[in-house]
């Protein structure tokens, strides 16, 4: 791995202050879009505009309450960029050929997707301090981002599972009660346009060709999916089986003192998650990596089958 705290950043750096007094828009009115620009308008101190662009005009009913919360709504529009637009933030479903995109590039204007987007607000909420588990790969994630938001809700902690998983996450981070952690799910068309995001914990459970209409290319895709590790401060995880997610981790930039580790179906050596006979154990988070300790059972993982035991050995 390669280690550094720095993180890049997308076009002219735009802090806080800028942010929450600045003129942003949002292109796409999905899930992601319309939990964006409605957890900007209810960011606590933010001051500045919000105007929402969506090429179709099916989305009426998002549009008019967006309207209501104080935000401009463009239906049918494809361009070009309101004049003043200080950030551009971007649905993950928007193609990367975008023309506003390009615009945008070309105009100095930061391009943000939606997870950027609330890492930058964080400062700013109830939800300051609460770390950020992220979960990605082809296949498997949504289970795993739930098995994980159930284990930190049975641990006490006020969570909640966001993200690609269908939950803005900007939403949840304007919240005005707070979250003690989020568990997040993220897809690579979420990566292109995620600069700073800097987890607590990161995984990628595995690798296939996926969102090749999407991406450039199968390389393309590859990068993208495994940005998802960049800046993780703690713990990194790979599948032991596909040596791909390991590969991703080693090229990231990860903070200074993270760890990565493998996870396996099988037993597991040290620094690894496995399974000895039918118990789920841990030979990571000892003192003495020498020992293993017990997690669970196959018999707490339901439905029971290969791929669940892994996702439940990752969250």
């Amino acid at each position: 791995m390669n280690e550094s705290a720095a993180a890049p950043v997308s076009g002219p750096n735009v802090t806080l202050e800028e942010l929450l007094a600045g003129s942003i828009t949002v292109l796409g009115l999905g899930v992601a879009g319309f939990g964006a620009a409605a957890g900007l308008l209810g960011c606590p101190g933010f001051r500045g505009s919000v105007t929402v662009l969506d090429e179709g005009q099916s989305q009426q009913q998002r549009a008019e309450i967006l309207r209501e919360l104080g935000a401009t709504v463009l239906l049918g529009h494809s361009g070009p960029l309101p004049a003043g637009t200080e950030v551009l933030i971007v649905s993950p479903g928007v193609a990367l050929s975008h023309p506003l995109l390009a615009q945008a590039q070309s105009s100095g204007i930061p391009v943000w997707s939606e997870l950027e987007l609330a890492w930058r607000l964080r400062p700013a909420t109830a939800s300051a301090d609460a770390p950020w588990l992220v979960v990605s790969g082809t296949n498997g994630k949504t289970t795993a981002t739930l098995m994980l938001q159930s284990m930190l809700t049975a641990a006490g902690l006020r969570s909640i599972a966001v993200g690609n998983i269908g939950t803005s996450i900007v939403d949840a981070i304007v919240d005005p009660d707070g979250f003690d952690a989020f568990a997040v799910e993220v897809s690579a068309q979420q990566m292109p346009h995620t600069y700073t995001m800097s987890p607590l914990a990161s995984v990628v459970l595995n690798f296939a060709p996926d969102h090749l209409d999407y991406f450039d290319d199968i390389e393309h895709y590859r990068k993208c999916k495994g940005q998802v590790y960049q800046s993780t401060q703690v713990a990194a995880f790979w599948n032991a089986a596909d040596p791909a997610t390991r590969g991703m981790l080693e090229q990231a930039d990860v903070v200074e003192g993270c760890w990565g580790y493998g996870i396996t179906l099988g037993s597991p050596g040290p620094s690894m998650l496995g399974l000895v006979e039918e118990v789920l154990v841990d030979r990571v988070f000892l003192d003495d990596n020498g020992n293993a300790q017990e997690l669970g059972t196959l018999d707490d993982v339901r439905p029971l089958a290969p791929h669940n035991v892994f996702n439940a050995l990752a969250a």
